[in-house]
């Protein structure tokens, strides 16, 4: 038995935030049920398409283990369709923007009204304030959360990180809320509200910069490089290059093959307690006992010239071999793995976090799979499904409509353009 077998979302969510959230949960066991309007559905579907006229690898990646209804909710007959729904799920998931649930007549008071144990969850760009009307995207997140004004070099504009903090940070948040509302839900007997923010996402992902903000209160921050070259702070917490956020001091250095391939480079953290393995290492012993260099305290103004000591040495050799040479000896390294070597990593292919899925019209694909693994509730990825594919199935199965019922569903426009057939 799965984690969240029996448990059944409605899911009204598109492009990556909310579909992030349910599809985990659909990884997890549960049944999520994914309203789609007719005849487009999902605007990923078309999005970034890489072959022509099937569902793009931007929907697929994240539309996992998910059934597909295909309805019209401004048909009469629709809307009707979605009240049964209501009453039968345990959550209705959406990130619409603001307002749109209300005017489509399903505001909270209605949903409680007609499924009291009903979890409404929901991904808004911003709480209440001056911003909550606005809309957002995964790049605005990470504007408004704290994370591209920290991000970059110091010289240099803010940047954006290609990991996908707004949207899918979000909706991985979103899907702790839901579970814990469910656990609550156990007790109480209730359902309940839960709100999640891009921009609240964001900032709790980027903590370690507020924490930082705070710090400079007391005096300049002296991991970063900026102290060591004696460049004064502001009033705010600078952009640092590849500066570690852990106290630690760590840079990305250059490796063997540094000058053709984009991805020759290696994290390269000098740890304290490893600090004398680090000298033997690069050839310098002596700087285990020498007063300039053998404290912390004392390294710190001259990490620029540390770091281009280390990188005389990382250049001599590939970045796999430095980071085998680094762990024999317990010094933390990291090597810049390309989306290519992740890809085609044996290893990540053995635990299910690289997963090669078979779809109907698209063919074989890649995926990233359940990233949490459960141990009494392993993870299996199944296709995205094709528009509307379930349609029938969902209004027998779950709301008990017989054919009769169905067809005259079909003959007033609530379920659009006929269903698709799914490819065996």
């Amino acid at each position: 038995m799965k984690a969240l077998e029996g448990v059944k979302i409605l899911d009204f969510t598109h492009v990556q935030s909310g579909p992030t959230c349910t599809q985990l949960l659909a990884w997890f066991g549960a049944d999520v049920i994914k309203i789609e309007r007719p005849g487009t559905g999902d605007i990923t579907r078309g999005q970034l398409q890489d072959i022509p006229k099937v569902d793009s690898l931007y929907f697929t990646m994240l539309n996992h283990n998910k059934r597909s209804i295909t309805l019209d909710t401004k048909n009469p007959k629709g809307k009707g369709v979605l009240e049964r729904l209501i009453k039968h799920c345990d959550v209705l998931v959406e990130n619409f923007g603001p307002g749109v649930l209300d005017r489509m007549g399903f505001p909270w008071e209605t949903i409680n009204e007609l499924n009291p144990k009903m979890i409404v969850a929901s991904i808004k760009g911003f709480g209440p304030g001056p911003y909550e009307d606005c809309k957002v995207y995964e790049n605005v997140a990470q504007c408004t959360g704290g994370a591209a004004s920290t991000t970059g070099f110091r010289d240099g504009p803010p940047l954006v990180t290609g990991a996908q903090i707004g949207d899918s940070g979000t909706g991985l948040h979103l899907a702790l809320g839901i579970v814990t509302a469910l656990y609550q839900r156990t007790h109480s007997g209730r359902g309940q509200r839960v709100t999640c923010a891009m921009q609240d996402g964001v900032l709790n992902l980027a903590r370690v910069k507020l924490r930082d903000q705070q710090r400079l209160a007391h005096g300049p921050l002296k991991e970063y490089s900026q102290f060591g070259e004696g460049i004064p702070f502001g009033a705010a917490v600078p952009r640092a290059g590849n500066d570690s956020g852990g106290g630690q001091p760590g840079r990305i250095l250059k490796c063997n093959g540094w000058e053709q391939d984009p991805d020759a480079y290696i994290y390269f953290i000098t740890q304290a307690p490893v600090w004398e393995k680090i000298c033997d290492l690069i050839g310098e012993p002596t700087w285990k006992t020498d007063p300039d260099y053998s404290s912390p305290q004392v390294r710190l103004p001259k990490l620029n010239a540390i770091f281009a000591r280390i990188e005389q040495w990382t250049m001599t050799m590939t970045k796999f071999e430095v980071m085998d040479l680094c762990n024999a000896v317990d010094i933390p390294v990291g090597p810049i793995l390309s989306m290519k070597e992740l890809a085609e990593d044996q290893s990540l292919r053995a635990t299910g976090t690289v997963v090669e899925i078979d779809h109907p019209t698209r063919g074989k694909y890649l995926s990233v799979g359940n990233p949490i693994k459960l141990s009494d509730s392993p993870s299996d990825v199944k296709r995205s499904p094709l528009l509307g594919e379930h349609t029938e199935e969902i209004l027998s199965d779950v709301l008990g409509y017989d054919d009769q019922g169905i067809a005259e569903l079909s003959d007033s426009g609530a379920l659009g353009i006929p269903r698709q057939i799914a490819a065996e």
